[in-house]
């Protein structure tokens, strides 16, 4: 008989002071001698107002790394700090720290809790989702009665203008007449940003207050049928991924592998139709589940320019579900990858909107190779 897992704590921790539009390029810095082209297009489209960075904006130093950071939203989950009854400890990011070991035990040397099963999962904004699947089927077979489940980006290692200067000088010496960075890379520097989310998952839910009973998590891949649209530490070569592993520390620079990149032509082409029209049509016939049955409806998109084309998805398929139930956090909290979907949950878990017999519906696409992931939840 397996149990039932319920989300009993979330924490967010989001560093320093928000980051205005107009103060992003100083922290971040300016690549190559001209402020970027890109930046104010994008950021009108995406319609973020602030987000938060890792970096101390007095000295312009890091003063947390991805790991630490991730610590800081577990032991955020306890009123007291004491994280020492975690038995399963699941971290998910991006880009970790270092290649390895891995980024899950790295946040266990940060907590120094006593020893428990320790995971990670990586990939970009859905590696959240698969911790909290791994963490939820913990606790459903009754390998873990407390799980802490953690997502943390630090967006702000890869976007920083010091990955970029090798490249520019490279252009410059080369007598490129364009020097500046390709929109792919450019384009991201303005998206995404960091912090971290975590969730606290037990077989019996809070004896007061409320608690998150989650119903189901369902996950699909299309990397059958679609390109790699969405990646770093590598670069696109006659339409196949070509690793960093197999450039030299000199290209390595010069092309700017390590770089977060994205294929833009691709994402707008395929985000909506395959991570919520042909994702969720499998989800409906194999749930059974009507727009009807949801109170709030909180979707991790990348940007507000993917809001209306979310809705229209969604028509299209007739599960509209209107705006007035929608819950997000973007303009204010940024894109923060694979922890968005925390740092949403958790800020409605404490706004005191929420009620016993509620349901609610999570989404998280990811553009990775295109994937995405749906779950329900419902208050108890």
């Amino acid at each position: 008989m397996s149990n039932n897992v319920y989300i009993t704590n979330l924490s967010a921790v989001l560093p320093n002071q928000p980051v205005s539009n107009q103060q992003m390029e100083q922290v971040l810095g300016q690549v190559g001698e001209h402020r970027s082209r890109a930046k104010s297009l994008i950021l009108r489209s995406n319609k973020i107002k602030s987000r938060h960075y890792a970096i101390d904006p007095l000295t312009g130093l890091y003063n947390y790394t991805n790991a630490s950071l991730a610590a800081a939203a577990v032991k955020g989950l306890f009123s007291d700090n004491d994280v020492s009854n975690i038995d399963t400890l699941v971290a998910a990011t991006s880009i970790a720290d270092q290649l390895m070991p891995g980024h899950g035990v790295m946040v266990h040397g940060e907590l120094k809790n006593p020893p428990c099963e320790v995971v990670t999962t990586a990939g970009v904004c859905l590696c959240g989702v698969t911790a909290l699947k791994y963490g939820y089927l913990a606790v459903k077979s009754g390998d873990s009665s407390q799980s802490a489940v953690v997502a943390s980006e630090l967006a702000s290692n890869t976007m920083h203008a010091r990955n970029f200067s090798a490249e520019c000088q490279h252009k410059v010496a080369t007598l490129d007449s364009k020097p500046e960075i390709a929109f792919e890379k450019d384009f991201l520097r303005w998206m995404l940003s960091d912090g971290a989310g975590a969730a606290l998952l037990s077989n019996q839910p809070n004896q007061q207050g409320i608690s998150l009973k989650i119903d189901w998590i369902d996950i699909l891949s299309f990397a059958d049928t679609l390109d790699t649209c969405m990646y770093a530490g590598g670069d696109m070569v006659d339409g196949q991924l070509k690793g960093w592993a197999r450039y030299t520390s000199e290209e390595r620079n010069q092309q700017s592998v390590l770089s977060v990149k994205q294929d833009v032509k691709l994402l707008n082409e395929n985000i909506v139709k395959v991570t919520v029209e042909q994702a969720l049509l499998k989800i409906i016939a194999k749930r059974q589940i009507s727009p009807n049955d949801y109170d709030f409806f909180l979707p991790h998109y990348s940007s507000g320019y993917f809001r209306e084309r979310l809705f229209d998805g969604l028509q299209r398929i007739d599960f509209a579900i209107p705006y007035e139930k929608w819950f997000t956090n973007l303009t204010t909290k940024g894109n923060t990858g694979s922890a968005s979907i925390f740092i949403i949950l958790e800020e409605l878990f404490v706004s005191g909107n929420l009620s016993p017999g509620q349901k609610i519906l999570c989404y998280v696409p990811e553009s990775g190779r295109f994937s995405s992931a749906f779950i329900q939840l419902t208050v108890v």
